[in-house]
């Protein structure tokens, strides 16, 4: 028997607009096991990162309405739990990486202080205690804990990224939202932070959703690839099955968009 961590059941998400209704997440299914690594992927506008925000709560409404759906997590759904209850759960069982690190971070606090406040305010550590805990998440992700006091401007873009991983980390939650958390990213420093990420979850024992249009990215941290278009979950399978035997034309067309170095072509095919 499987050991189900989340369990979204016909998910549905509209934004309402001066120019009508959009239907941007319809009917989605899925689930993910404790321990693994969904890949969620898809082009702009399929609807990954409303799902994503539909799973911690965070759909903004006014523009958007949840209007029907499960979202069961740990054998709790999520949608009927007030929001006092969904701040317990939030940043501390599961926790979301943005894809801009600079605009996830607060320029004027220091990146130390960030983490310890998830810290504080979910396992009740004192500031000291929490200021400890803070320099060995730094550490965990390749940043000397002195830098506790140094603010995000004082970082590189990758570093900023190794910080938001270290918040995200730092309550050990159950469930990681990686929304890609690699496109702002040079492709050297991509390379680090997947290798990083990889290793903490499994050191960490914690499932994660990790979402991109990147198919790359899904083939080097992924177990299951769930692709995505127009709202809707099109394919589903583990990373072999989608990569080797995809059925669904457009995923085919998402990897008929991959460059091959070893074949001669003139033609880009559109999805």
């Amino acid at each position: 028997m499987k050991d189900t961590l989340l369990e979204i059941k016909d998910l549905n998400v509209i934004y309402k607009t001066y120019e009508g209704t959009v239907a941007a997440v319809n009917g989605v299914d899925f689930a993910l096991d404790r321990g693994k690594t969904l890949g969620l992927v898809g082009e702009s506008g399929a609807g990954k990162t409303t799902t994503a925000l539909s799973i911690m709560g965070l759909v903004p409404s006014p523009p958007g309405i949840i209007q029907r759906g499960r979202v069961t997590f740990a054998g709790q759904d999520l949608l009927t739990l007030p929001e006092k209850d969904m701040k317990k759960i939030r940043g501390n069982r599961i926790s979301m990486i943005f894809q801009d690190p600079m605009t996830s971070l607060n320029p004027v606090l220091s990146v130390g202080l960030q983490i310890s406040e998830a810290l504080v305010a979910h396992q009740n550590l004192s500031e000291a205690e929490a200021e400890r805990k803070a320099a060995e998440m730094l550490e965990k992700v390749q940043i000397p804990g002195a830098r506790y006091r140094e603010y995000p401007h004082e970082f590189s873009g990758g570093m900023r990224q190794r910080v938001v991983i270290a918040m995200a980390l730092a309550c050990n939650p159950r469930l990681i939202i990686a929304d890609e958390p690699t496109t702002a990213l040079d492709v050297t420093i991509q390379a680090q932070v997947l290798e990083l990420m990889r290793s903490l979850k499994e050191e960490f024992a914690t499932a994660m959703i990790m979402i991109t249009h990147d198919l790359g990215v899904v083939g080097e941290v992924c177990d299951d690839v769930a692709v995505m278009y127009a709202g809707r979950i099109v394919e589903m399978g583990s990373l072999d099955q989608i990569f080797g035997n995809a059925m669904h034309p457009y995923t085919l067309g998402l990897f008929r968009c991959i460059p091959d170095i070893e074949e001669e072509s003139s033609t880009i095919h559109p999805i």
